[in-house]
């Protein structure tokens, strides 16, 4: 979705989030039917229309139900003829569609529209944040947001938090103004905060503070209403059996009004885009350059950086912090990033907020529990951890616990082939020592194909396993959270990335226990590289070309590659590497 002056989503992901938000744009900000543009106005009647034509549907029956009792009472149909069979019928018929739809008004008009989970800013920890905001809204002439929130994604938008079915106890947000009740909520990407500058960011919210104009615009703002209430009585009727013809008539009723509506969003925010050029435009064009390596780094980090952890049970509480190392480490790897870290001399625009820790650790937590699932608050097997503390808690672990994995499933793949091809000869009674050599052995060769294939297939049904146990102890936990919570489940809305195969799988617990090996006979220690996650070390540096020799031995059962860097980094290969 297009933030009016082509800020767009910051990532594909978001895209599947299912929320229910404001589009961006409109014009100057006056009472009146000319406040928005025409178009966008007469789209938002278009959308009002189906509601009528809805209502007269549902009133046609009773209008003619009562024509017949009047004209019946006062002589105008005769007695004794057909209109006394038919009178009744038609009356029962009234009864029965006004029922139906005071049912199907009742749903549309109760439904709670789905919000995006944010973190929500008190004017009280963002002074500075709100007075950028009101500074903006005046310079623009629109109504300034009610509140401003946080969503951990690169994108920002306007979202309307007004339905009664929230509830005021379930609208934390603090009014930025008192007379600006109705205005909606402004939503901003968390990594924005924190690696583009002040006046960046001022310049890159101009287009969608302007749509506040339009949302305060009485027939726009009902039709908006009217859509969100049909959009959350379609989820609310897929949920209940009984209500499935509420479902059908919300549905039928968004197909008529579909195009109409989109239209509509698409007027507004073209006149938002057209109306914020009188505000940093220049600027804009520069913070437009940064929307792009800010996703970059963004979905970089949450992919290999993130989720490792979040696999672990930890979750990184400094993510925002760590957009800013791995953009940094993006410009000084891509010429077409030069010169962007030049401007972190500049105030950020994190500076706007009185504690940034504390809100970069709660917008954390939100992208774990959005990207990956869980809990919303810390446990035994839910802890933050530092940058610091990530490549001895994290890389380290993940290693030795994939390490473990494999050499269980040689263990398995020993007792059922003890004599077969690839079987490492001289084994006592009892498992195998877990040590580089025996992986070599078993992969290496003619046969390494088929032992990889067996350990490909054990793996992945290991994995999924633990992953099954992992999502029914979330459910267990889910239980007890509050009711109405948008992540009762726990399950990611949009998980980062697809399963591995096996064949990556594979890769990666090989590498693990070489990597395992390197830590403990060769001096290599655990690292973290900003863009591509978990590191090997080796004298301070980072060894990269251990990928090339594993697949090699995976792929092709040729293991002189990977014995020759074995030899080069001074790994001892026979030497038993600890697991846990």
């Amino acid at each position: 979705m297009s933030n009016g002056d082509g800020v767009g989503r910051g990532t594909a992901h978001a895209g599947h989030l299912g929320r229910a938000r404001e589009a961006t744009g409109g014009d100057r900000f006056v009472a009146g039917p000319d406040a928005v543009a025409p178009t966008a106005r007469a789209r938002a009647l278009a959308v009002l229309r189906v509601r009528g034509a809805a209502l007269a549907v549902a009133l046609l029956p009773a209008a003619a139900a009562v024509v017949l009792t009047v004209g019946t009472a006062t002589g105008h149909v005769p007695r004794g003829s057909a209109w006394d069979v038919a009178r009744p019928a038609v009356t029962a018929l009234a009864v029965l569609s006004l029922l139906l739809a005071a049912g199907v008004a009742a749903v549309v008009a109760r439904a709670r529209p789905a919000l995006s989970p944010t973190v929500p800013i008190p004017e009280g920890t963002a002074p500075d944040l709100y007075r950028l905001v009101r500074d903006l809204a005046d310079r623009l002439g629109v109504p300034a947001p009610s509140a401003i929130a946080l969503t951990p994604d690169c994108d920002s938008w306007l979202e309307d938090r007004t339905h009664p079915a929230h509830g005021p106890g379930r609208r934390p947000l603090p009014r930025l103004r008192r007379r600006a009740v109705t205005a909606p909520v402004l939503v901003i990407g968390s990594p924005f905060l924190w690696w583009m500058r002040v006046s960046e960011l001022r310049a890159l919210l101009a287009p969608v503070v302007a749509g506040t104009g339009p949302a305060a615009h009485p027939d726009i703002a009902a039709a908006r209403r009217f859509v969100r209430g049909l959009d959350a009585a379609v989820a609310v009727a897929a949920d209940r059996r009984w209500l499935a013809f509420v479902g059908w008539v919300a549905r039928l009723l968004l197909r008529a009004c579909r195009d109409h509506a989109a239209e509509m969003e698409r007027g507004v925010a073209a006149a938002a885009s057209e109306r914020a050029q009188a505000v940093d435009y220049g600027l804009r064009i520069v913070a437009q350059e940064q929307v792009g390596l800010a996703y970059a780094g963004w979905d970089r980090l949450l992919n290999r950086v993130a989720l490792p952890a979040w696999r672990m049970g930890r979750w990184p509480s400094r993510l925002d912090a760590g957009v800013v190392s791995a953009l940094t480490e993006l410009s000084r790897r891509d010429r077409l990033a030069e010169g962007f870290a030049s401007r972190l001399g500049e105030r950020p625009a994190c500076d706007l907020l009185e504690e940034p820790g504390l809100i970069d650790e709660a917008a954390s937590l939100l992208a774990a529990r959005l990207f990956h699932g869980g809990p919303a608050e810390t446990g035994p097997d839910w802890s933050p951890v530092a940058w610091s503390q990530y490549p001895e808690e994290v890389v380290d672990r993940k290693w030795r616990l994939e390490a473990a994995r494999l050499h269980r499933a040689l263990d398995v793949l020993d007792d059922i082939t003890p004599h077969g091809p690839g079987r490492a000869p001289g084994r006592g009674p009892g498992p195998a020592a877990p040590t580089v050599a025996r992986v070599l052995d078993r992969l290496s060769g003619p046969a390494g194909g088929g032992v990889g294939e067996e350990l490909e297939v054990r793996l992945t049904a290991e994995v999924a396993r633990e992953a099954a146990r992992e999502e029914r102890a979330a459910r267990r936990g889910a239980s007890v959270a509050a009711a109405g919570s948008w992540a009762d489940g726990l399950a990611p809305l949009f998980p980062l990335q697809p399963p591995r195969s096996g064949r990556e799988l594979l890769a990666d617990h090989v590498t693990a226990m070489v990597c395992c090996a390197a830590v403990d006979t060769a001096g290599a220690t655990p690292g973290l590289d900003w863009l591509d996650g978990p590191a090997l070390l080796v004298g301070g540096t980072r060894r990269g070309d251990l990928t090339r020799t594993v697949l090699s031995l995976i792929e092709d059962g040729d293991g002189e590659p990977l014995r020759a860097w074995l030899g080069e980094v001074g790994v001892r290969p026979e030497k038993p590497v600890r697991l846990v």
